[in-house]
């Protein structure tokens, strides 16, 4: 089976506070200045926030409250994207049952934490426990944010590359077609998550050798996430990544080249 990198997943869910009640404090501030940290690819600093935030978060409200979860959630989306499971999946799992504890089974953070197990363990090659995962969380966001919302277009498309990482290119296309299709609707055509999309459709393509048809939609997922984050944002060298495993399977060495330098660059800026 031939690699599929990890920014073929939607991205793990962030988690935001989930009672309009909680006031603005101490551990709120940190746990979002985590997620900024985070989305500005600096790791290692948004681990140190994110511990303090869950640390003052239990002491106020206890160890079991939905805001716990929430920000227990997002540690183990650092740890997870930093490549280091085992100090996600623990996190993980707390954080899913905290949240059917007391939100109820089909709650849409459930549906979150329900992807986010999944995609771990995807990446793990587990797909008989991520598959129906996945299922569980694409029905509750179906019932609760109907079949065009943007959250539900991240479950399809996990769900499609669950599918295509066992190389079921035919299930995994029309997936991919219609998470493009509802991104483009509800986000614009230069939003980051479209650029996620293409990447997946592109090398759903370029397993099966259709470069031609591939390569188009690769370079307009790097336009546009360099346009939308930033010419060294992570996900820019993901999408490097995946441009330079295309060019070698096309047999273009000088492009694959190329970007492999190019998303060194970028990643040794983020360390």
């Amino acid at each position: 089976m031939k690699k599929i990198c990890l920014l073929c997943f939607a991205w793990l869910v962030f988690s935001a506070n989930v009672h309009a009640q909680v006031q603005e404090n101490v551990w709120n501030k940190m746990g979002d200045l985590a997620t900024q940290l985070y989305q500005q690819g600096e790791y290692n600093k948004a681990v140190a926030l994110a511990k303090n935030a869950i640390s003052m978060a239990e002491t106020e409200l206890g160890r079991d409250h939905p805001e716990v979860a929430g920000l227990l959630n997002n540690l183990a989306v650092i740890y997870d994207t930093q490549g280091q499971p085992g100090l996600a999946l623990p996190l993980y799992k707390r954080a899913l049952a905290i949240r059917e504890n007391s939100m109820g089974p089909d709650h849409v953070s459930v549906a979150d934490s329900l992807s986010n197990i999944a995609i771990l363990y995807a990446m793990q090659g587990k797909f008989d426990q991520s598959e129906p995962m996945l299922k569980r969380a694409l029905s509750i966001n179906e019932m609760a944010l109907g079949a065009d919302h943007p959250d539900m277009a991240n479950t399809l498309n996990n769900l499609a590359t669950l599918y295509a990482m066992q190389g079921q290119y035919e299930s995994a296309e029309p997936l991919y077609k219609h998470t493009l299709m509802i991104r483009e609707n509800a986000l614009g055509s230069e939003h980051p998550d479209v650029a996620s999309s293409l990447v997946n459709l592109a090398g759903i393509y370029d397993m099966q050798g259709q470069y031609a048809v591939a390569e188009p939609m690769y370079k307009r997922a790097l336009s546009i996430s360099e346009k939308g984050l930033g010419p060294n944002h992570p996900s820019v060298a993901a999408v490097l990544e995946n441009m330079a495993q295309f060019y070698e399977r096309s047999g273009k060495k000088t492009q694959q080249s190329a970007c492999l330098k190019r998303a060194a660059k970028i990643r040794a800026l983020a360390q």
